[in-house]
């Protein structure tokens, strides 16, 4: 199984935190705490690729490197 870059960050708007997988299409989570987001996104990843496998898609390469300063 690839290794997905998980991005976590704080939203003003929904007061809370978002983790999203950019290398998986629309794959994001809500969580109250870091930690709730990042367990719900794996969640939501473990079911996006199952629904790909379903569809007969392949799976995407990890190719997102964020940039570091």
């Amino acid at each position: 199984m690839h290794k997905y870059h998980i991005n976590i960050f704080y939203s003003q708007d929904d007061e809370g935190f978002i983790a999203d997988i950019p290398d998986l299409k629309y794959c994001s989570a809500f969580g109250e705490t870091q930690q709730e987001a990042f367990k719900e996104v794996l969640i939501a990843q473990e079911l996006w690729l199952e629904n790909a496998k379903a569809r007969g898609i392949d799976m995407p390469e990890a190719k997102y490197q964020p940039l570091i300063y």
